[in-house]
């Protein structure tokens, strides 16, 4: 592993994931970007690792692109093009949209400063985001003379807070304090940033107690039906899965645990 991103496990079934670029702001660069990647194809079918927490170290959470330069994708071929070269750098970045969902086990971000740009569209990858005090979100691509729109940013933040809302941020690319982010529903909640990581654990802590099948499910299921095209497919989609999650030995295993009045012990059966 990249020493640009530091893992641990400091609490049962918790991976902690730490950007480690702070002398940069944990700007987004191809070896940063690269480590994700790499991290998240290691868990993505690990059982042993229930959720995941996502934080940077330093000052900000991550300062989006790296303006000195992104370096060279893995996958990089010589003699390219500007254009192919380019999308292979947009490419390369804008995948980790889909590996964050299509981890199993739920990423919660946890915001210890600035978010722009790139760290704006990294922390609406995650599938719950907890700010501090201090940190603010920043969709800065359109005062570099960019669109607004990239890395995923236009499907996922519509859906979050609203069209209207969302175009009002992107199109002045103006900043969101921690009190808006948490007003328009963009985080669940504000922590003093001594806590900020404690509060982020304390959430992953309470997702690794339910039945991993059921988790994963649910992660699956709710990022599915922001795609389906009625209401009548959402609902199919949580029947099947419901009668297929009934027929795990840990369903069994949480109905048992209830009724003896005793934690369940789940083992992904």
């Amino acid at each position: 592993m990249s020493d640009v991103i530091q893992t641990e496990r400091p609490r049962p079934g918790i991976l902690l994931i730490r950007m480690n670029r702070p002398e940069a702001l944990n700007a987004m660069n191809a070896e940063l970007i690269e480590a994700l990647h790499t991290v998240l194809a290691e868990v993505r079918h690990d059982a042993e690792v229930r959720a995941i927490v996502l934080t940077g170290t330093g000052r900000a959470f991550c300062a989006g692109l790296d303006l000195r330069g992104y370096g060279t994708p893995p996958d990089a071929s010589e003699g390219e093009g500007r254009a192919q070269a380019g999308l292979r750098v947009q490419q390369h970045i804008a995948s980790l949209v889909e590996a964050f969902r299509g981890a199993r086990p739920p990423v919660i971000a946890a915001i210890n400063g600035a978010a722009a740009g790139g760290g704006m569209a990294l922390a609406l990858m995650t599938d719950i985001r907890i700010i501090a005090q201090d940190a603010k979100f920043h969709a800065s691509f359109i005062q570099r003379g960019l669109s607004n729109c990239d890395i995923g940013i236009s499907w996922l933040l519509p859906r979050m807070i609203g069209f209207a809302r969302a175009a009002q941020i992107l199109l002045t690319g103006r900043s969101v304090d921690a009190a808006e982010a948490e007003r328009i529903g963009l985080v669940s909640s504000i922590e003093p940033a001594d806590n900020l990581l404690d509060a982020a654990l304390d959430t992953a802590e309470a997702i690794a107690r339910n039945s991993p099948f059921g988790v994963w499910m649910t992660k699956e299921v709710m990022w599915s039906n922001l795609e389906v095209p009625s209401l009548r497919a959402a609902i199919d989609l949580e029947n099947r899965t419901q009668i297929l999650a009934a027929t795990t030995r840990d369903h069994r295993e949480a109905v048992h645990s209830f009724l003896e009045k005793r934690p369940p012990v789940y083992r992904n059966h």
